[in-house]
């Protein structure tokens, strides 16, 4: 990966000619949290809230704008990683911070590369395991490429637009009542807390907070200089997170208010074939591998991110690191498959660890030792605190409540 680069290098000019580079970080960010789980959740909270899964939708959008304004802009004033600011802040945080993104990355990985071989199974008939392992040479050739970071970001990009576009397409083909929808965004009939936390953590929880922020901090976009186009970058990951929430809601309605009936065992797949016909299914088979692949290679960059700080030998062999956590979460596909439990039980958790990553960046941002002169905006802290405070409500209701069926 590019190295960090010194914020006294006059980025500010070299920045606004370098599009490329924030939209990258942006799409690392947006595809990361756009994986299989993103798909199957989406699709089964619309099959269960119908047209009040906008507001929830809405409420996800509002709490990860709050979330995502403050990691990124500490992160780039500071010139830090997260796990370096939490040990700052709190000698021993950041160890075990990374220690459950580490986790929860690994645990998703393994999720993303299913997702992965069942989109090659959709696209060209061979078996899961299979189209699992060419998802991971696929994955690793981006690493071992000599511009490995530039190769990201563009990887990122188009198959962003590649699911946003197509996903548009079965939307149409839904016919979903719009009108409906947005009026419901405003006014639910239900307000599920569970789906929101939920959403959030899976768009904005556990190692996707940071991924943007680290991406640019290693490619040099850092100080307080380059504010403007961090905030920029920040603002459009969520923005194209958003979009594919949004239309994918469109075309699971569609189906919903149809009245047709959507396969449990595979609902996002279902809902593209019953849109769209077979074209649908193989669409789906194309979104599934794209949502995949990206959150493959986003969960184990920015996984990484953070224990290279810690350890020498992995800052010096970064991209064989990220390479041997993609062939580990292969691996343990293709021996024991997806842990269905463990995999949603994180992607809860990952809803719990927003508010403690968050908490600490926001503490962080009035610490001298760690930004400096810098003032961190009054309405930023306001606003993250209260996504702190919402997160933590929800999470805790989330275990008391929900947790246990899951073993049931």
């Amino acid at each position: 990966m590019e190295p960090v680069k010194n914020v006294n290098t006059g980025y500010k000019k070299a920045a606004k000619s370098n599009w490329d580079l924030l939209l990258g970080a942006a799409f690392l960010m947006a595809t990361s949290a756009i994986g299989p789980g993103f798909l199957t959740q989406t699709t089964v909270f619309t099959q269960q809230l119908a047209a009040s899964f906008g507001f929830v939708i809405f409420m996800s959008i509002v709490l990860d704008v709050g979330a995502q304004l403050n990691v990124w802009r500490i992160i780039a004033v500071s010139e830090k990683r997260g796990q370096d600011i939490a040990n700052m802040v709190f000698p021993g945080l950041g160890y075990f911070i990374a220690s459950l993104i580490v986790l929860g990355g690994l645990a998703f990985n393994i999720g993303n590369i299913a997702g992965a071989g069942l989109g090659v199974n959709v696209i060209l008939g061979v078996t899961p395991i299979t189209g699992a392992i060419m998802s991971a040479v696929i994955a690793i050739g981006i690493f071992l490429v000599k511009e490995a970071g530039k190769a990201m970001d563009r990887f990122a990009q188009f198959a962003g637009f590649v699911m946003i576009g197509l996903t548009v397409y079965v939307a149409f083909a839904s016919a979903p009542p719009v009108g409906e929808a947005i009026v419901k965004s405003i006014v639910p009939d239900k307000i599920d807390m569970f789906a929101i936390i939920t959403l959030v953590g899976g768009t904005v929880g556990g190692y996707i907070t940071f991924a943007g922020g680290h991406r640019l901090l290693d490619a040099g976009v850092c100080g307080k200089e380059a504010l403007p186009e961090v905030t920029k970058s920040s603002v459009t990951g969520i923005f194209v997170t958003a979009i594919m929430r949004v239309v994918l809601f469109l075309a699971a309605l569609g189906i919903v208010a149809q009245g047709l009936a959507i396969d449990p065992a595979n609902p996002p797949a279902s809902v593209f074939k019953l849109a769209a016909g077979d074209i649908g299914y193989k669409v789906f088979g194309i979104v599934m591998w794209a949502a995949a692949i990206t959150s493959v290679i986003g969960a184990a960059y920015t996984s990484v991110s953070f224990i290279k700080t810690f350890s020498s030998t992995v800052a010096n062999h970064e991209k064989y690191t990220i390479i041997a956590f993609i062939l580990a979460s292969t691996l343990i596909f293709a021996i024991v498959g997806r842990p269905v439990k463990v995999l949603v039980l994180v992607g809860a958790l990952n809803g719990l660890i927003l508010p403690i990553t968050l908490a600490t960046i926001l503490v962080g941002a009035y610490m001298k030792k760690i930004v400096g002169d810098y003032k961190h905006p009054l309405w930023m802290t306001v606003f993250g605190g209260i996504v702190v405070i919402v997160m933590t409500y929800m999470g805790g209701y989330t275990l008391i409540k929900e947790l246990p069926k899951l073993f049931l």
